[in-house]
């Protein structure tokens, strides 16, 4: 009866059932067997239920390496091979041979020697195939046309593969035996592999826990079942096991990095140590590739673990980690020196560390808000980077390797170019306090006693390198640190005689920022020393760009004029980007361009009668923020910099130079210059000369004399300084008039342009206008440059009539032009420096026109 259907008379059957089951339970023990035997195992899907069947499942199954996976694979190809051999089945054939293919050379890969079976299956499908095609030639009835063209595709494959491995087929087919034997010796002794526990998930751990217990000699297991060991003979099969698992999808990369810590601490020979240091960095920098930058944990564990290894190495001469090692070992195989091999040298790379330590810290400033404490606290790092960076450079000088020395120098010589002296000092003493054995370095501070030396003496170790990379750069730091120690003839010289304007536009991104850098702080350095026309012209290439934060590295690039940045090209420049600490101050270097410009331009634009001459006389920066200032009916206090610069431009129009030297002194930006009260005493005077230029200029045609004793009250200037202004004016043939000393006044000579001139005068512009438009047009369709040009057409022999000038000087003006307007667009980040360079050498000779007016005479 079902007992889902119970009545009350039903209840004495439950008890003598009740009791039957207790007698039941009273039998022998030997009944027990058979008890469970017939016992239903409980529903997977009940929480809690065990599963024997389960259990027995995993008894059974053992974990295998992934090259006995490989082998596995292989043989149950060759096997279907076989099957479709006896079936005549060509195009399962053709399949198979395909993935036995991939199989092997995915073996190949992992430099793992070619198993015999592959021989033996390609001897074996080179008879099957001759047959098959002896047999089709002779047999009646034809086979399908797809079995057809997988027999002909697989004769042409088939003698491919048997030319490439025709050596292997022939050993095999003299011996196979010997084959064999020699396969089974190149074979490494594997570890041998212990069941997998599936049911349970094992977690790691690595604190000694339990009271009592031995923390240098335990086994912890890992992912697998594998055993893990650390003590001192099992380190390099434990350290195998884990580098295996390194890369591996849901691998925990935290773990890793504590189980290497236990394995630095067991290691009992200095080649151990050695490897799990290795091993151990490595696995510091596998952070999680969504994150913006490293950990600052792992980065500070990281370098201590750098020092560690640089300090291991040069302890012990006998060890060395290179990059190509020609010698093949076995990671598995202790090794040390013998006379045979005086030093193990183990593949690595420390000088890669070394630059991957750096990089990761400049990406960690590049992504922390410069603004708050986080910054500061990072930017203390720096001091033990720096350290870090000095222990591998002694290093690589004692082992005297050239190319790792030189790189490491560099990196020593981007963290002190563009820091003043007390912080490189600083820097400096704080490495002798950490390593007093590097005061010895002939690269060390203590030795080379000033900071400019030692950047001399870092720069002319780059200069010897074989890399013109290093090189450049090392020439960019040099001018840089020159330009800011205020050495601005030196920094020139060596910017001109480098030729890096000219070479620049093909240089990586990184250079042209710095060859941007090093301009913008060789112009800084002439403004700081008084040289105004020199700084106009330097900062006036970089700012006619509109691009100054872009091309410093100092912001991304705007998004304007319908240009929309990829996700890439946007990360790139975010990469690209100068720390806070590094940036030139924009502020101040507007305020250094916009000064120089009032200086140099006002009084050229006074010396001009029309307005399309000022127009084209004065930079478009400067004149599109003059024409505004003047645009404004009602002109209030200044706020920032160019409102103090322009109502200065617009005073020293009028003559009003001390209401201009007060506007101009009172900029808080001077602050930041370094030498502010020589700044402010240079601009005041040079100042009071420009009111004495731009007043003669601009009354000129209304006297016919000048006292110089009044020009002299006016501006407060001595008679002499009066008079040497207006004899360079008139010297340069800036000003049409004649110095009479007796009287002490200056004599003005009218020359009024009859209407015939000004025509003739205009009708010249326009052919010099139209010849350089039709130069440019002939370029454009000739496809090359003025070289292309015939004689006659403008070229190098071709003379041009107009204004008596050669094709030559046709050619050198077309391209400067050329150049001046693409050098920007054509690189995206540098610039070319042609009117640069021409502007300094026209300085230091001493010519007195303006960038504009120089650039015309030079074409």
């Amino acid at each position: 009866m079902s007992r889902f259907l119970r009545t009350a008379g039903e209840g004495s059957d439950d008890e003598s059932s009740e009791e039957e089951e207790e007698e039941l339970s009273d039998d022998d023990d030997d009944d027990e067997e058979k008890e469970e035997q017939k016992k239903v195992p409980g529903s997977r899907f009940l929480k809690g239920a065990d599963s024997d069947s389960e259990s027995e499942e995993e008894e059974k199954k053992v974990v295998k390496s992934a090259k006995d996976k490989r082998v596995e694979e292989i043989e149950a190809c060759a096997k279907s091979m076989d099957n479709a051999l006896k079936i005549n089945d060509w195009v399962k054939i053709s399949d198979d041979y395909d993935k036995l293919i991939r199989l092997v050379q995915r073996q190949v890969l992992v430099n793992e020697a070619t198993p015999p079976l592959y021989i033996k299956t390609l001897v074996d499908l080179e008879s099957s195939l001759n047959a098959a095609l002896a047999k089709e030639k002779t047999a009646s009835k034809k086979m399908q046309a797809n079995n057809a063209r997988a027999l002909n595709a697989m004769r042409s494959k088939l003698r491919k593969t048997l030319k490439e491995s025709e050596d292997q087929v022939k050993l095999y087919q003299e011996d196979p035996e010997a084959f064999e034997r020699a396969y089974q010796a190149q074979q490494a002794p594997e570890v041998v592999p212990t069941p997998a526990v599936k049911a349970k998930k094992v977690r790691v751990e690595l604190e000694d826990e339990e009271e009592g217990g031995d923390g240098d000699e335990f086994t912890t297991v890992g992912k697998g079942g594998k055993a893990l060991s650390f003590t001192a003979d099992q380190v390099l099969k434990t350290l195998a096991a884990v580098s295996e698992a390194r890369g591996k999808k849901n691998t925990d990369r935290a773990e890793q990095s504590r189980i290497l810590e236990k394995l630095a601490e067991a290691a009992g020979t200095t080649y151990q140590e050695i490897r799990v240091l290795l091993a151990l960095i490595s696995s510091r920098f596998d952070y999680n590739p969504m994150a913006t930058f490293m950990p600052l944990d792992a980065w500070a564990s990281a370098k201590g673990e750098i020092d560690q290894l640089v300090k291991v190495l040069m302890a012990d001469p006998q060890y060395a980690v290179v990059e190509d090692v020609t010698l093949e070992y076995s990671d598995l195989d202790e090794r040390a020196p013998t006379k045979e091999v005086p030093v193990v040298r183990i593949r690595g790379s420390v000088i890669s560390f070394v630059d991957r330590l750096d990089d990761e810290f400049t990406r960690s400033l590049q992504n922390i808000d410069p603004h708050g404490q986080e910054y500061v606290e990072r930017l203390k790092d720096e001091r033990g980077l720096y350290e870090t960076i000095c222990r591998a450079q002694m290093y690589f000088e004692q082992k005297d390797e050239g190319e790792s020395a030189a790189r490491v120098a560099y990196r020593r010589l981007d963290h002190i170019y563009s820091k003043p002296d007390v912080l490189i000092q600083a820097l400096e003493q704080g490495v002798v306090t950490a390593i007093p054995e590097f005061s010895q370095s002939p690269s060390s501070l203590s030795v080379t006693g000033s900071s400019a030396v030692l950047i001399d003496a870092l720069c002319k170790q780059l200069y010897k390198s074989g890399q013109p990379f290093l090189r450049t750069r090392a020439m960019l730091s040099h001018i840089y640190h020159h330009a800011l120690a205020n050495n601005f003839e030196t920094a020139r010289d060596m910017m001109l005689m480098s030729h890096l304007q000219d070479s620049i536009h093909a240089a990586d991104a990184g250079t042209q920022i710095l060859y941007n850098r090093a301009v913008v702080q060789l112009g800084l350095a002439a403004f700081r020393q008084g040289l105004v026309r020199e700084a106009h012209s330097i900062l006036q290439e970089i700012f006619s760009t509109q691009r100054v934060k872009e091309l410093l590295a100092q912001g991304l690039h705007q998004q304007r004029y319908g240009v929309i940045l990829t996700p890439e090209q946007e990360k790139s420049d975010r990469a690209r980007q100068m720390p806070f600490h590094m940036h030139i101050n924009l502020e101040l270097l507007e305020a250094a361009f916009l000064v120089s410009c009032m200086l140099v331009e006002v009084p050229t634009l006074a010396s001009l009668d029309t307005e399309e001459q000022r127009r084209k006389a004065a930079s478009k920066p400067f004149r599109r923020l003059l024409d505004y200032a003047e645009r404004q009916v009602f002109m209030g206090p200044p706020e920032h910099t160019r409102d103090h610069i322009m109502q200065a431009s617009r005073a020293l129009q009028d003559g009003e130079w001390e209401k201009c030297r007060d506007l101009i002194e009172g900029m808080k930006v001077w602050s930041l210059i370094g030498n502010e009260k020589q700044v402010k005493e240079m601009l005041a005077q040079r100042i009071q000369e420009e009111g004495v230029r731009t007043y003669l200029f601009t009354f000129a045609p209304y006297y016919t004399t000048v006292s110089l004793e009044l020009l002299s009250k006016t501006f407060s200037l001595s008679v002499r300084s009066v008079t040497s202004i207006v004899s360079k004016m008139i010297w340069n043939e800036e000003l049409a008039a004649s110095l009479d000393q007796e009287t002490g006044v200056v004599v003005f000579t009218r020359t009024e342009l009859t209407r015939v001139q000004q025509l003739a005068q205009a009708l010249a512009d326009r052919v010099s206008n139209l010849v350089e438009s039709n130069e440019k047009a002939l370029d454009a369709k000739l496809g090359g440059g003025p070289e292309a040009r015939g004689p006659g057409e403008g070229g190098k022999t071709g003379e041009r009539k107009e204004g008596g000038a050669t094709g030559a000087g046709g050619e050198r003006r077309f391209d400067r032009t050329r150049t001046q307007r693409t050098g920007a667009a054509r690189t995206g980040t540098g610039f070319r420096g042609e009117r640069f360079s021409q502007g300094l050498g026209n300085n230091r000779v001493g010519g007195a026109q303006n960038a504009g007016a120089r650039t015309r005479v030079a074409a």
